[in-house]
């Protein structure tokens, strides 16, 4: 089916019809007769196109883009460089290589044959060395950073939460819950139009629906409904010890980072709290959280009990969904990794989920993840960051979306 209107709109007294042909009428020096409307859209085409392709970009790199230091260490009001490839219009090509043939063939092919192999690879290089062909022409175009937050945060959510005493947390739902005669055309709502449209030729005694005049458009139009849970408090937890080297400080503050700006984007009255520890363990604020840097040793057990006194001062977990998350490179203090697995399993009575993510460039697990791995319980979760493309991969683990508890 065509588009029944045109861009910009038909005059209010003109009916437009859905017919493959509109014959030809005259009045005066006028005539109206059918045209592809597409060539007066064809900006908008290519615009929606570049798009689309600017999407396809951050969705295939944005493992690699949210772990970009310009925008973990601004204050995230800055727009960001993404590389696509450039947009072309289909056509016909002159074959500079000037083969013999064009394409036909004598019927002596079968399925698996090689036709042909290029001899100078991909991308222009050639395995003889410096390559003579032309590359893939990639441009960069600027997105701003609440695009790049739609697509993260789409498929993130708090897990394991539960309906509490006293629900206060409220996140907003989209609901279409009304009809209008006024919208966006790709909010059209297909079957009311045509309805009306049935109904009014229906008055004056006409079948059918054809022709569809602006007055039969309905469009659907969505509202803005608060939903609300329980309490929810999120605890940050970072070492901050003096084997945290520049590496894991900027893994560990990236994944802060977008946890954060996820949370305050979804939840509009989740608590966070932020804790660093070295061998002591203390509430800091979030800029110290950031950008403060330590040394001496590490005890993971000193955070793991401020959290839980912070719990039992502040969040009793009948009002309460708790999280904890903690990033570190392991290297604790080997006769205090016991004392963690006990500590840990102490929170996860207390808690909804906790996450230790532990960064690491070599493929051996530290001692104090071998001793966490004996933590069979599921609202635990461990794992290992050797890379910055793997933060994304972090974000997604320790906020997979669960069905909440009625």
């Amino acid at each position: 089916m065509r588009s029944p209107i045109p861009p910009g709109g038909p005059h209010p007294s003109q009916s437009v019809q859905l017919a493959d042909e509109i014959p030809l009428s005259t009045q005066g020096d006028f005539s109206i007769s059918r045209e592809d409307w597409s060539l007066h859209r064809k900006g908008q085409i290519d615009q929606a196109r570049h798009q689309t392709r600017v999407k396809e970009a951050l969705r295939k790199n944005l493992h690699q883009i949210i772990a970009e230091e310009g925008i973990v260490l601004s204050d995230g009001k800055k727009t960001i460089k993404v590389p696509i490839r450039s947009l072309e219009e289909y056509r016909f090509r002159y074959d500079h290589n000037k083969q013999k043939h064009a394409g036909q063939g004598d019927g002596d092919s079968a399925v698996g044959d090689v036709i042909r192999r290029d001899p100078g690879g991909s991308g222009g290089k050639s395995t003889g060395g410096a390559g003579s062909d032309p590359g893939l022409d990639y441009y960069e175009t600027e997105v701003n950073i609440e695009e790049l937050q739609d697509l993260l945060f789409t498929d993130l959510s708090l897990p394991n939460l539960e309906r509490k005493q006293s629900p206060e947390l409220e996140t907003a739902t989209y609901q279409f819950v009304d009809i209008r005669k006024k919208g966006l055309s790709g909010n059209i709502d297909r079957k009311r139009t045509l309805l009306e449209a049935f109904k009014r030729n229906a008055r004056f005694g006409k079948p059918g629906f054809s022709p569809v005049t602006q007055d039969d458009l309905r469009y659907k139009t969505w509202e803005i409904q608060p939903q609300y849970e329980s309490n929810a408090v999120v605890l940050a937890i970072m070492d901050t010890s003096g084997s945290m080297g520049s590496f894991e400080k900027y893994i560990a503050r990236t994944f802060f980072f977008w946890m954060t700006r996820f949370l305050r984007t979804k939840y509009r009255a989740v608590q966070i709290r932020f804790i660093a520890h070295h061998t002591e363990a203390k509430e800091v604020t979030e800029e110290e959280f950031f950008t403060k840097g330590e040394s001496g040793g590490t005890r993971c057990s000193s955070a793991y009990q401020y959290a839980l006194q912070l719990i039992d001062a502040h969040y009793p977990p009948k009002d309460y969904n708790i999280y904890a998350f903690h990033f570190s490179d392991g290297d604790n203090l080997s006769t205090d990794n016991e004392q963690c697995v006990r500590l840990i399993q102490q929170l996860l009575e207390k808690t909804n989920q906790f996450g230790y993510g532990e960064i690491v460039r070599s493929h051996f697990s530290s001692s104090l993840m071998n001793a966490l791995r004996k933590i069979q319980h599921p609202h635990f979760t461990a794992l290992t960051v050797r890379e910055r493309g793997e933060v994304y991969h972090a974000l997604c683990t320790f906020f997979k979306p669960t069905p909440a508890v009625p």
